[in-house]
């Protein structure tokens, strides 16, 4: 199950209005449209999400424990759980939204009701992910969630979760980024600021939502991500996924 768009899903009008600025937040009005908003905000993010599942099948034997970080909804953790072919999994989901949690959880309980046996392996934990522990992991996701950490605490939890890994387990992670050369990193932008428009975000609404990201979302370059990635004892560190400036690698202990 991905966060797909559907006729059900809530609309994002969020920045639809004119606003006084304020910081972006994951508050109850966010993650009440959060499904259409991240569909129609980020090129190719149903590519991305139903690729964590294969990746999940290819490396996440019998008795893995992933762990979904900065999960929101519960996108990559259902893709998951619904890609292996095996039942000996665990999945720890966590993000320190309260208003994600707790929607995650509801959805988790009706699905449960509803026999899907898939949900009763998705452990969904309101924390931060700074403070978690990563115990074992086969698999680490880090989907558009490293990009919202103060860049002084990236390292240190870069370093957390190799340490939490089994030799041999996968990190994925997917963030916005940014270009070294001024003349690409505003092409780029432009790109995906017409993207947008195409799937019906107004030029205020554009505008309005780049202004509260503004030192809440912190891009950096893909080489800043390997060097930290690298730094941490990751190797084989590469992009898979990359449209306009959003990219997601891959990198393994």
């Amino acid at each position: 199950m991905t966060e797909k768009t559907s006729s059900h899903a809530n609309t994002d009008r969020v920045f639809a209005t004119e606003r006084l600025p304020t910081a972006f937040a994951f508050d109850d009005q966010v993650a009440s449209v959060f499904e259409d908003m991240i569909n129609r905000s980020v090129p190719g993010y149903s590519t991305i999400i139903s690729m964590i599942g294969v990746l999940a099948e290819r490396y996440c034997g019998a008795g893995s424990t992933i762990y979904d970080l900065g999960a929101s909804l519960g996108g990559a953790s259902f893709a998951v759980a619904q890609q292996l072919p095996h039942d000996d999994y665990r999945i720890i989901a966590i993000d320190n939204s309260e208003a994600m949690t707790s929607r995650l959880s509801a959805k988790l309980a009706a699905l449960g009701e509803l026999g899907g046996k898939e949900t009763s392996r998705i452990e969904c934990r309101h924390e931060d992910l700074r403070d978690s522990k990563i115990e074992d992991a086969s698999m680490v996701i880090l989907n558009f969630t490293l990009q919202f950490i103060e860049p002084a605490a990236r390292e240190a939890l870069m370093r957390k979760i190799y340490d939490g890994m089994r030799p041999g387990g996968l990190l994925v992670i997917s963030e916005k980024i940014q270009f070294p050369d001024p003349a690409l990193n505003e092409l780029f932008i432009d790109l995906y600021h017409r993207f947008k428009e195409t799937q019906g975000y107004s030029k205020l609404e554009i505008s309005q939502k780049r202004a509260a990201l503004e030192n809440v979302l912190i891009p950096e370059t893909l080489a800043a991500h390997r060097e930290r990635l690298n730094g941490a004892g990751f190797h084989s560190v590469d992009t898979w996924f990359q449209c306009f400036n959003f990219a997601s690698m891959v990198a393994f202990k």
